[in-house]
């Protein structure tokens, strides 16, 4: 079995059944060809028996939160990498755990993992900008951020987030700060989770001009969001420019007949044409 079809397969599962922190593992075998799997996810495992061994009985979920954060970010020394934020490793579950630093969603699928482990049922939460993670207490939802060593986050705090993001006028005639913040902290799924740090990883490489490792990401996104029309077109675009012109091709016909009303329909049928000319040559 292939490493694409293992993916696959770790993911087709109803979502919340979903080994999350395997799945991010699988997907760095296409950086990491030797990656021992399962020796990573027996590292998260040790971890969470570290950190139960501290844990007294029946403790409230907000200690078992201040416990988590000391374990991890001051004890093991996680913490958020913004000397290289864009570096690709801060994207990838393995490294994150080698070199103790990551990015908010990778540092957020640690949180949750490890906090699954102890009991702590945190979920992710796909904020614009800034994945974050949060936990129903008795008092409400608290909200963290675990690239901020676990920090809990403020209405306010999160407004200020989004005002930074959201241009004015764009939500209509409701001023940012008056957005309801409960539509921006809906619980992320962990397929949300993956397409996200797959997208990452999509912008870092096409920024970089590495077209052979945006293709092994496309060929990941498109099994987590198998519906997805413009990954399947972007993924055509890389086969043309690594000059592999059957499937480009039919990477390209596949998305005008999901499409044939897009922006970009024109363009992409003229390359579509020039994809069967060079194919007819090879004939």
């Amino acid at each position: 079995m292939d490493a694409l079809e293992t993916f696959a397969n770790a993911i087709d599962e109803e979502d919340s059944r979903i080994d999350l922190a395997r799945a991010c593992l699988l997907l760095a075998e296409d950086a990491y060809p030797a990656l021992d799997v399962e020796g990573y996810v027996g590292e998260l495992e040790r971890h969470a028996r570290g950190l139960r061994a501290r844990l007294g009985v029946d403790i409230a979920p907000e200690e078992k939160v201040v416990a988590l954060n000391e374990f991890l970010f001051d004890d093991l020394g996680y913490s958020g990498n913004t000397r290289d934020y864009y570096d690709p490793r801060n994207s990838y579950l393995n490294e994150v755990i080698d070199r103790r630093t990551g990015i908010p969603i990778t540092l957020a699928v640690l949180y949750m993992e490890i906090g699954r482990r102890i009991g702590l049922p945190v979920e992710g939460v796909s904020f614009p900008g800034h994945f974050l993670v949060r936990l129903q207490v008795r008092g409400g939802t608290l909200v963290l951020d675990p690239f901020s060593g676990g920090m809990p986050q403020s209405g306010e705090e999160l407004r200020e987030r989004l005002k930074r993001l959201i241009p004015p006028g764009a939500a209509g005639r409701v001023p940012v700060e008056q957005l309801a913040l409960d539509s921006f902290l809906e619980p992320a799924g962990k397929r949300q989770i993956l397409a996200r740090l797959l997208r990452n990883l999509k912008a870092i490489y096409r920024e970089n001009n590495q077209p052979e490792r945006l293709l092994e990401v496309l060929n990941r996104m498109i099994i987590v969001a198998p519906d997805s029309s413009a990954d399947l077109r972007d993924r055509g675009l890389v086969y043309q420019q690594l000059e592999c012109w059957r499937p480009a091709l039919q990477d390209l016909r596949d998305y005008l007949a999901r499409e044939p009303g897009a922006p970009d329909a024109e363009e992409i049928r003229a390359s579509a044409m020039e994809l069967t000319r060079r194919c007819a040559r090879l004939s």
